[in-house]
């Protein structure tokens, strides 16, 4: 008697999905914006598909670090701590036109409208946090626009007063050409927050095997220094105004996080969904190993638009 063979598990995007595009996704990654380490946009899209609905329940609407100023605060007040933090150091001003790259399931972009009045539009490669996030505003009078969009590829039109970029840099292929892309969209004088995970100088080899590679792994993420965004930036004619260190304020995050994932029916979950989920939920004792350790740096940067100069302006 010839036995059944039980069919596959289903998985997350593959590295060797096939590349055709499919009906209502963005169109996928070319093989050049995978760099290094750099998981592929299909296995980016596909893991937050899996995990947003869970973390939107676990993080009160929102998929970022919270801010902890006093270690006091609970969860929600933090998370909206961190975006009020973000528009104070970018001097954000009531009324700006924003564009939230990377915007999740909604919360900031429309945090971002309801307390500041901002005109937002919000750009996700995940099909199913777009629809979480247009959910979430449905029964808003100040609604964002949320899109379908991969960062690495922007086809947007008009100009923005700020670009906001919290926790997504890590995520991307290329840096330098999405800087000139956000430098291309902003309006003279315009600004571009960034929270950015990042890795610390100087790491030994085993300090990127044994922290930094499995944080990759965990977090479908390849981590960069503060001095490489500096120099990019730089680049793509953005002059600094503020840059910081903010790690001892958010790294509570990841003790409520361990806490979280304590719960048996976390790991059922991630056991549904194959080794990638359960290498992100043994990702978390890595980040917070390394926030301890302070080989992972949670930075802010904050850089203004620069005008091109007269010669470049003119050439054409």
């Amino acid at each position: 008697m010839r036995l059944r063979r039980k069919p596959p598990r289903p998985r997350l995007a593959s590295r060797r999905a096939p590349r055709a595009e499919r009906p209502g996704r963005p169109p996928p990654a070319k093989e050049t914006q995978k760099v290094g380490n750099q998981p592929s946009i299909q296995e980016i899209q596909g893991f937050y598909d899996v995990v947003s609905p869970l973390y939107r329940d676990l993080w009160a609407g929102h998929i970022h670090h919270g801010y902890y100023p006093s270690g006091r605060e609970t969860k929600e007040e933090a998370t909206e701590g961190l975006i009020q933090f973000l528009a104070d150091a970018s001097s954000l001003k009531p009324g700006a036109k924003v564009l939230d790259v990377g915007c999740g399931i909604g919360g900031t972009s429309i945090w971002l409208s309801q307390n500041f009045g901002c005109k937002v539009t919000g750009i996700t490669i995940s099909p199913a946090q777009r629809k979480m996030a247009e959910e979430a505003a449905s029964s808003l009078d100040r609604k964002p626009e949320f899109l379908l969009m991969d960062a690495n590829r922007m086809t947007l039109t008009g100009t923005f007063d700020a670009v906001w970029t919290v926790e997504v840099l890590a995520h991307l292929g290329d840096h330098l050409s999405f800087f000139r892309k956000c430098h291309a969209l902003l309006n003279p004088g315009g600004r571009i927050c960034i929270a950015a995970w990042l890795k610390a100088d100087n790491l030994t080899a085993r300090e990127e095997a044994e922290i930094i590679r499995p944080i990759e792994e965990g977090m479908f993420c390849a981590l960069s220094t503060s001095e490489k965004y500096l120099k990019l930036l730089d680049e793509s004619r953005f002059k600094l105004v503020r840059f910081e260190d903010i790690s001892p304020r958010v790294k509570q995050t990841w003790d409520i996080g361990l806490k979280i994932i304590r719960d048996k029916a976390v790991w059922a979950f991630a056991a549904r969904h194959g080794m990638e989920f359960l290498r992100h939920l043994r990702g978390f004792r890595r980040m917070k190993r390394g926030f301890e350790e302070k080989k992972f740096v949670y930075g802010i940067l904050i850089a203004e638009k620069i005008r091109p100069p007269l010669d470049l302006i003119s050439s054409d």
